[in-house]
C-alpha cells in the first residue's frame, strides 16, 4: 500500500474514532477497514486484494494454454501447458466465483471504490500534499487534470494557456460533494492518464502506449468507446434486468401473502374440525387430535415449500439488485476510463444474471385444496363409526397423463380418440371429475384447418376425447385442464391415409396366370397382339419384372394404388383388372 494510502486509512481510522460517519462504500466488508487494492469479483462485490487472497479455495481445476498478454489482469503460471485457476465463494452473495490463475491481481481494479477511499479521507481532514510540486500543501484541486494544488501551483495552473480554462475548486468545498475522480494512470507510464481505447486489446491505453504497443490497432478516445459499452450496459439493466428485479418484488411479496393465505385456512379448518368434534365423547375427541394432526403436517409441508421458494426468490433478487446496483452506479458515477476498465466484468456478470434462468412465478394458494368433509366415513374409534376427513387432494395438471395411441396417430376419415387421467400433486389420480377440460386438434401446415375434438367425462374422474381428422399430415394437439397445459401439451399428431388392398395377382403377365384368357386385363401398360387384351413377356408396355395385375405395382409388400394415380402413370389405367 502506497504512503498516500496508509495516511487516507489512518485518516479514516482517527474519523471512525471521534465518531464521524464513515462512507460504507469506502469500507471493505471482509475486514471493515478502508479498501486497499479493492478488486471487483465476477459477482460484481469488491473485497481488498488481500482479503480475496485469504479466501479459502472451493475447488481448484487445470485451464489449457499457457501465457498471455501483458499488465494488468495476465494470465498465471503455466505448469506442463496449463494454469492453475481457483474457484471461491463470495462472502457476500455464497455465489461460486473464478479467481484468475494470476491471483487477485488478475481481477478489475475498483475504480469507484477508490474514489471514495479519497473522498472519505478528505472528509476525514488532514494535510494533503501537492501533486505538481509535492512541497506544499493542497488548497485546491483542477477538475480536468484531476490533481491537487498548493496555492503558488494553483496560480501557475491559471497562469498558463493550456490550462487557464481548466475548472479549479477549492478542497473545503469540495468536502461536501459525494464524488471525486481521480484519474487512472497507466501501469507502464507513471504519470499518463488512460485516456484512450485499444478495440483488438480491449483494454485502456495512455498515449504513449497507443503510440508504441498498440500503434497499429486503431486506438479510439476512451469517451466515444465508453458511450458505445456503456450503452450495452444500459441496454441490459433497462430493458432486462431492472424488469425482472421488479417482478422478483412482487412475487415476493406474493409469498408473504400466500403464506397468511395458508395459515388463515388451517386456522379456519381447524375450527371447524373442533366445533364438529365436541359433539363426541372420548372417541371424538382422539379423532378430533389425529385430524388436527393431519392439518399441521400439512401446514408444516406447505410453509416448507413457501419458506423455500421465498429463500430461491430473496437470492435471486439479492444476485440481480447487486447487479443493477453497481452497473447504475458505474454508468451514473463512473468516468470514461472508469467504465472501461469495469466493463468487462459487468458485462459478464449482467449477461450471466440474464441467463441464470431466474424466472419468478407468482406464488400459487398454498392453502388451495385444504378443506373438511364432514359426511365423509373416518372408520371406527374404539367402536364408534366416526364421520370427517381432512382433504388436501388438488389436481396438479403438469402431472396428469394421457392413455391411448390415438395422441400420436390416426387414420384419414377414421375416429381417434385417447384417455386423459387427471391426478393430483403426489401423482395419484383424482377420483371426481368436473374440472374444465380444453381440447384443440389444429392442422400445422393448412390455414384454417381445425378439427372439433369431443370430450366426454367419465365416472371414473377421468375424461375421454375423440376425434375424425379428414386432412393428412401433422396437427398439433393442445390439451389444457383449468387454463394450463397438462404435461406434453402441446403434442405431435400424425394423420396418414387408409392402406388399400390389392385385390389382384402378384404375376410375371396376365396371359401366364390366366391360362392364355383372351380377356384377362392388367394393370400395368403391356399390350400383346392377337386380341389379346392383357400383358404377356416381351410385349410393348411389359414392366419386365413380376406386377401386381390390380395396379400394376412392381413392389409385391406395398398397398394398392389409387385410380388417380393409375390415371397419372398410365394411358391404360382406367381398365380395371379382372379376377383372374
Amino acid at each position: 500500500m502506497s504512503l498516500r494510502e496508509d495516511a487516507e486509512e489512518s485518516k479514516l481510522t482517527s474519523g471512525q474514532r471521534t465518531g464521524a460517519p464513515v462512507n460504507r462504500r469506502a469500507v471493505c466488508g471482509g475486514c471493515n477497514r478502508l479498501y486497499r487494492d479493492p478488486k471487483i469479483l465476477p459477482c460484481l462485490h469488491t473485497f481488498c486484494s488481500d482479503c480475496i487472497s485469504r479466501l479459502e479455495p472451493f475447488s481448484v481445476c487445470a485451464r489449457g494454454g499457457s501465457g498471455g498478454s501483458g499488465g494488468s489482469g495476465g494470465s498465471g503460471d503455466a505448469v506442463d501447458g496449463h494454469r492453475t485457476g481457483v474457484t471461491v465463494l463470495c462472502p457476500h452473495c455464497d455465489s461460486e466465483v473464478d479467481i484468475p490463475p494470476s491471483g487477485p491481481a488478475g481481477l478489475s481494479t475498483d475504480h469507484l471504490a477508490l474514489d471514495q477511499v479519497f473522498l472519505e479521507a478528505l472528509r476525514a481532514g488532514g494535510p494533503l500534499g501537492c501533486d505538481l510540486c509535492g512541497e506544499g500543501g493542497a488548497e485546491s484541486r483542477c477538475d480536468v487534470c484531476c490533481v491537487h494544488l498548493c496555492a503558488f501551483c494553483c496560480q501557475a495552473h491559471r497562469r498558463q494557456k493550456r490550462t487557464a480554462c481548466h475548472s479549479v475548486q477549492r478542497l473545503e468545498e469540495l468536502k461536501s460533494c459525494g464524488r471525486l475522480r481521480r484519474p487512472i494512470l497507466c501501469s507502464l507510464h507513471p504519470g499518463q492518464e488512460l485516456r484512450l481505447f485499444c478495440p483488438p486489446c480491449d483494454r485502456p491505453v495512455c498515449l504513449e502506449c497507443a503510440a508504441t504497443l498498440h500503434r497499429d490497432h486503431g486506438g479510439r478516445p476512451a469517451r466515444d468507446a465508453a458511450e458505445r459499452h456503456g450503452g450495452r450496459i444500459r441496454d441490459v439493466v433497462a430493458a432486462s434486468l431492472r424488469p425482472r428485479m421488479e417482478r422478483l418484488k412482487d412475487a415476493l411479496l406474493q409469498v408473504d401473502v400466500s403464506q397468511d393465505a395458508l395459515q388463515a385456512r388451517v386456522d379456519a379448518t381447524a375450527n371447524e374440525v373442533r366445533a364438529f368434534s365436541r359433539a363426541y365423547a372420548s372417541a371424538v375427541e382422539a379423532h378430533c387430535r389425529s385430524l388436527l394432526q393431519r392439518l399441521e403436517e400439512l401446514r408444516v409441508q406447505r410453509r416448507n415449500q413457501l419458506h423455500l421458494q421465498r429463500a430461491q426468490l430473496q437470492q435471486a433478487l439479492l444476485d440481480v439488485g447487486g447487479g443493477v446496483e453497481f452497473a447504475e452506479r458505474l454508468l451514473s458515477c463512473g468516468s470514461d476510463a472508469e467504465i472501461l476498465a469495469a466493463k468487462g466484468v459487468t458485462l459478464r456478470r449482467l449477461t450471466g444474471l440474464l441467463e441464470a434462468g431466474y424466472d419468478p412465478r407468482p406464488a400459487d394458494d398454498a392453502g388451495a385444496g385444504i378443506s373438511f368433509v364432514a359426511d365423509e366415513p373416518a372408520g371406527e374409534v374404539d367402536g364408534y363409526p366416526l364421520v370427517g376427513v381432512v382433504n388436501a387432494t388438488t389436481l396438479d395438471p403438469s402431472r396428469c397423463t394421457i392413455e391411448g395411441e390415438g395422441l400420436r396417430r390416426c387414420v384419414q376419415g377414421q375416429r381417434g380418440h385417447f384417455t386423459l387421467v387427471c391426478r393430483d400433486s403426489a401423482g395419484e389420480r383424482v377420483e371426481r371429475g368436473g374440472e374444465p377440460v380444453l381440447v384443440s386438434v389444429v392442422h400445422k401446415e393448412a390455414k384454417n384447418c381445425a378439427v372439433e375434438a369431443a370430450v366426454l367425462a367419465l365416472s371414473d374422474g377421468s375424461y375421454r376425447v375423440s376425434y375424425t381428422p379428414e386432412e393428412l399430415g401433422a396437427y398439433s394437439v393442445c390439451v389444457c385442464v383449468g387454463a394450463q397445459h397438462v404435461k406434453g401439451s402441446p403434442f405431435l399428431l400424425h394423420v396418414t391415409r387408409s392402406s388399400r388392398r390389392h385385390g389382384g395377382t402378384f404375376h410375371c403377365c396376365s396371359f401366364c396366370s390366366s391360362g392364355g384368357a383372351k380377356e384377362a386385363r392388367c394393370g400395368c401398360t403391356g399390350t400383346m397382339p392377337g386380341g389379346f387384351k392383357g400383358c404377356g413377356h416381351s410385349h410393348r408396355g411389359h414392366p419386365g419384372k413380376p406386377h401386381w395385375s390390380c395396379c400394376g405395382s412392381t413392389t409385391e409388400q406395398s398397398e394398392c394404388l389409387p385410380p388417380s394415380v393409375l390415371r397419372a402413370v398410365s394411358p391404360r389405367g382406367h381398365l380395371r383388372t379382372v379376377e383372374l
